[in-house]
């Protein structure tokens, strides 16, 4: 349910109002936008009485919330959130943030090059991964704490603030005094223990798409972390699993316009497990700029063809500059910049 205000309703008559909401046993939620002020109530609202809502000489309207998400819906929250990675990366706004590293970290001279290379050439963000959950039990699973030691060495370095995947809510601890983003993957979009632990930490997190979820699924996963008391929640598009298996999966471009007309929350797309072929990641990347992607994630390596894991979809130094190159053309085209 939400409770429209009128434009000339005070800060603190809203305050007063939301403090009322708990004769009902519900949350308000009050939204200060420009030229808008609505109360968000979450919680069963059944027995709240709108008449007597509607008595109230500063509220002009109140309208039902059908869909199951609330606070991560749009109607609660009209205008784009802006979510802030480390002190000044803020997502959602005109500038396209680059997320930008290796699948995995492989050790202090690989991190501390890669995450120098993308940073000169335009990457905002350093991504890589400590624990890698892999399909097979036989795989490189990553260097764990230690390699959350070397992201974090690489972040001192360079300045880069650093998003890094999380699988066990028992690790949270040891990851808030490293990272700067809590990642979590489309393995874990629906593992709510996780996400209800990480709903209590003052830190953002980045919740990636399942590989065969429907938008409303993946946005009461971010529902999960924003009833905690987080809000700073950004959404991501990785693509997902179809009958075609030419590509490592299919990107859903729709996905992008969709989530942000359901959605409030900013919405990046990570190319490189979209198409998982390191030359498809330009085009995909492209789309996504102009489709209205807030931000992308790609992976980076100083040497691909030796990866310890996904090295078919990192792109080299060379062709992460020419496709950065490439991206601020599409990005200046749609009004917006990288």
């Amino acid at each position: 349910m939400i409770i429209i205000m009128k434009p000339t309703a005070t800060r603190e008559h809203v305050e007063e109002l939301s403090a009322l909401m708990e004769r009902w046993n519900v949350k308000a939620n009050p939204i200060y936008g420009e030229g808008t002020i609505v109360i968000g109530l979450v919680g069963d609202t059944g027995a709240v009485d709108k008449d007597a809502l509607l008595r109230d000489p500063q509220v002009d309207n109140i309208i039902k919330v059908q869909e199951p998400f609330k606070l991560a819906n749009r109607k609660m929250h009209p205008q784009d959130s802006l979510v802030t990675i480390g002190k000044d990366v803020v997502i959602g706004g005109k500038k396209i943030i680059v997320m930008a590293g290796p699948c995995s970290v492989e050790g202090h001279d690989q991190i501390i090059d890669v995450a120098r290379h993308v940073k000169a050439d335009g990457a905002t963000v350093l991504r890589g991964g400590a624990w890698k959950p892999r399909s097979s039990p036989y795989s490189f699973q990553g260097m764990k704490a230690e390699g959350l030691d070397l992201l974090h060495e690489a972040s001192l370095d360079t300045g880069l603030p650093v998003v890094t995947e999380i699988t066990n809510p028992a690790h949270i601890d040891l990851f808030m005094e490293k990272c700067d983003c809590f990642q979590v993957g489309a393995r874990n979009m629906q593992n709510f223990e996780l996400l209800k632990e990480l709903g209590q930490v003052n830190k953002p997190v980045l919740l990636k798409r399942g590989f065969a979820n429907t938008m409303e699924e993946f946005l009461m996963s971010a529902e999960y972390l924003m009833a905690g008391g987080n809000e700073d929640v950004i959404l991501c598009e990785r693509g997902i699993r179809t009958y075609e298996q030419y590509t490592r999966n299919t990107l859903d471009i729709s996905a992008v316009p969709v989530l942000k007309r359901m959605s409030h929350l900013p919405v990046i797309v990570d190319p490189s497990h979209a198409g998982g072929i390191y030359w498809m990641v330009e085009p995909l990347a492209k789309a996504a700029v102009a489709a209205g992607a807030d931000g992308l994630m790609i992976e980076v390596h100083n040497d691909p063809a030796h990866a310890l894991s996904d090295g078919a979809q990192s792109l080299t130094y060379d062709s992460f500059a020419e496709t950065m190159g490439s991206l601020r053309a599409v990005a200046q085209a749609v009004g917006r910049e990288l």
